[in-house]
Order: structure tokens, then sequence, then C-alpha cells
């Protein structure tokens, strides 16, 4: 019988699991400036020598993101410390955040495309149509 997940797949997911709860219960002690993180995902190699935490933090500041970005770099031997606590590894991946910007990036496309339709609903007000009630018809007609 084949296994589900190759072993690359279950230490990323067990990196997840356990970097999030570092952040959630001790980081949080050794550094308050660290705003609200998350772990979006792990990617680890097939080597198992290094592991790619990618992160979301809830903060639009440019500057604040520098800050949050450089704090998890100095701290990060910290966390593979705690890391290496908590799993059954012979030797613990190195880590290398990176910053997961496709939440932000998705609200930001998803405001564009609200806006567009707003301003399409304006234009056809000034040009005296009404975009709802056409919508309305053409759904009542099929």
């Amino acid at each position: 019988m084949a296994r589900e997940f190759s072993r690359t797949e279950r230490v990323g997911q067990q990196i997840h699991k356990e970097v999030a709860s570092i952040f959630q219960n001790e980081f949080k002690n050794r550094d308050p400036r660290l705003g609200m993180v998350t772990v979006s995902g792990v990617d680890v190699s097939r080597d198992l020598a290094h592991a790619k935490v990618y992160v979301t933090f809830f903060e639009t500041d440019e500057e604040k993101l520098k800050l949050f970005n450089q704090i998890l770099e100095d701290n990060k031997g910290f966390i593979r410390t705690l890391l290496a606590k908590r799993m059954r590894m012979r030797a613990v991946p190195a880590l290398k955040f990176y910053q997961d910007t496709s939440i932000t990036e998705g609200i930001r496309i998803s405001t564009l495309v609200s806006q567009t339709l707003n301003d399409d609903k304006e234009r056809a007000l000034k040009a005296g149509r009404d975009l709802d009630k056409e919508d309305q018809d053409t759904d009542d007609n099929h």
C-alpha cells in the first residue's frame, strides 16, 4: 500500500503546526513588538535541510512589515531551537521566513473589482440606465 504523503510533506505539516504554536505561545513573550502573524505554509527541501516558512502579517504599514520581517530573521535561531525540542528529528531544517502576500493581494484585487463595478453603475445612472434593473429583467426572461 502506497503512502499518502511523502516524508517532506509530513515534516512540512509538522513544522507548520509547531511554528504556529511557537508564535502563539512562546514568541509573544520574547518580542511583543511582533504583531499578529500566521503561518500560511511551509515548503521543505527534499533533503530536509531547509524549510521555507511563509507568514502573513495583519498589517499594511510597510515600515512595520520590514520590522516584523527583521524580528523573524533575528530570532530564527531561537525558533529553530524551540522547534528542535518539539520535533523528533536528527537534524531540524534551517528556517527561512518569507512574507506571504496572497491574502492581502486578494483583498486588494477584490476591492478594485468592487470599486470598478460601483464606478460602472454610477456612469450608467448618469447615462440614464439602471444596471440593477436591467440585470433583474434579463434574469426574469431566462
